[in-house]
């Protein structure tokens, strides 16, 4: 990724996230001949966050606050700290470890089971145990003591996502005069959605400790500056600014969306093996190039409109008998969050009607869908979206989605159509989908049939504005907005 020039970069930078860059776990084999010894290997994480950031803190320098996730992470770092990425002098990684008790609290209980439902609208999946709330704001307190340990007063300090609503204040309390930013990745409620939220009051007094709060659209930071006026009536706010002022701080409300690595995605476009992708990803009988694709790629999380998809892929074929066997449904789905029962059963319910429509419809020679869980290096999943006619992305909420931004950057070829859900952040930011609702099955069905039969001029007018568009919201341009915020 081409970065901001320098200039434009604080001097050193702390990043602090749940999941970290770079992960270390034990193998165990054979090492220089001596059977039974363990070696450890090294991965690095994909995503929009880890694309933008660790590129950036290589510039920089500085230091990455994480959750020490993998088995090996505390055994290859001196005092919870090691230099990545591995085998180079770029930048410290310190790694927070966290007991049982604590991700199951933190992480799976408060992250997952109150702020995300709440965020995404979906407050009947709400369940604040008492535990959660306690481990949240333990381990909040517990990455505040590491940013504190490992770094100088003066560093901009960059905390990332809904794991950390509370950690600014107690950065903040020790440190009056720090620089704070916070980017929240995922939507913001309205006000009458976040008086569901357990600890309101805190959870905002602790992200108003930052100078700067940045969201992707425009409707996120309005909606949080209403939270704020409707909850905390100490405060002061300023929406024609932005600005809030409360306990003796200013904080900017920013819109600020994220967007992708572009260069990064064209030229991995430009040189896959799109025929080498089908033969991974499908059967043989479905991977010659003359069979369209329609692709999904997501985590099974019951926020993505999985279920309304494949239901709406039903009633096409049931309507549209011509197209059965016309078109394969490829869908990416990532396991997530599998210590919540509601993503277990999600997952479940996904398999099951992936099945049912495949028994409905399939043929000897056709698979309706084919539905797969494999880990795909990005090479793979750039073939993925290169070799896909249309791209359906129907979140039921998302904050950006940049599936919606990877897709039309590698149509290099100047082929493909993004079906998108109009409650995205990215419908937002994107000229050129075929925008739909995402709980109207026989609307997204009957927009997926007409994707399919654009005709060649519409369909490279479409793409070209949506390329356009993504190209306007690299990641650089997402860190120069944010720094450029608080000066």
């Amino acid at each position: 990724m081409e970065l901001p020039s320098t200039e434009a970069l604080p001097d050193s930078l702390v990043v602090v996230t749940n999941r970290q860059p770079y992960t270390h776990e034990w193998t165990t084999g054979p090492v220089e001949g001596e059977i039974g010894e363990r070696d450890v290997t090294v991965s690095s994480a994909a995503g929009g966050v880890t694309s933008a950031l660790d590129p950036l803190l290589q510039v920089t320098g500085g230091t990455w606050v994480a959750w020490a996730s993998g088995d090996a992470d505390m055994a290859v770092a001196e005092d919870g700290v090691v230099t990545v990425p591995p085998g180079e002098d770029g930048y410290n990684l310190k790694r927070v470890p966290l007991s049982d008790a604590a991700v199951e609290g933190y992480y799976h209980g408060y992250s997952n089971q109150v702020l995300w439902p709440l965020c995404h609208e979906d407050t009947g999946r709400i369940w604040a145990a008492p535990s959660f709330w306690e481990q949240y704001r333990a381990v909040n307190d517990r990455f505040a003591e590491a940013v504190r340990s490992v770094t100088d007063a003066d560093e901009l300090v960059w905390f990332q996502d809904y794991h950390f609503g509370l950690a600014p204040r107690a950065v903040r309390s020790a440190r009056p005069d720090a620089t704070l930013h916070h980017f929240w990745h995922i939507p913001w409620p309205a006000p009458s959605v976040f008086e569901h939220c357990p600890h309101g009051a805190e959870l905002l007094d602790g992200m108003l400790a930052c100078n700067v709060v940045g969201f992707h659209t425009e409707m996120y930071a309005a909606q949080f500056l209403r939270c704020v006026a409707a909850t905390l009536p100490e405060a002061s706010v300023d929406r024609d600014s932005g600005v809030v002022s409360y306990k003796g701080t200013e904080t900017r409300a920013l819109a600020n969306p994220l967007g992708i690595d572009v260069d990064g995605v064209e030229g991995l476009a430009k040189t896959v093996d799109t025929d080498a992708v089908r033969r991974r990803v499908l059967d043989d009988g479905m991977a010659h190039p003359s069979i369209r694709l329609v692709l999904g790629v997501e985590r099974l999380d019951y926020s993505k409109g999985i279920l309304e998809r494949i239901a709406a892929l039903d009633h096409l074929w049931d309507r549209r008998p011509d197209l059965r066997g016309a078109f394969t449904y490829v869908q990416k789905g990532s396991r997530t969050r599998e210590g919540i029962p509601t993503y277990r059963r999600y997952r479940q319910d996904v398999l099951d009607e992936v099945n049912r429509v495949n028994e409905t419809y399939g043929t000897d020679d056709w698979q309706p869908i084919a539905y797969t869980e494999q880990n795909f290096d990005m090479e793979t999943l750039v073939g993925l979206y290169r070799a896909a006619a249309v791209a359906l992305v129907t979140p039921h909420r998302d904050g950006m989605n940049l599936v919606a931004h990877e897709y039309p950057a590698a149509c290099v070829e100047d082929t493909g159509t993004l079906v998108l859900s109009e409650l995205a952040g990215a419908a937002t930011q994107l000229d050129g989908a075929l925008m739909v609702n995402p709980h109207d099955v026989a609307e997204i069905a009957s927009t997926l049939e007409r994707a399919l039969e654009l005709d060649d001029a519409e369909r490279r007018d479409r793409l070209a504005r949506l390329q356009a568009s993504v190209a306007a919201l690299d990641s650089r341009t997402w860190v120069q907005r944010q720094f450029a915020a608080a000066e």
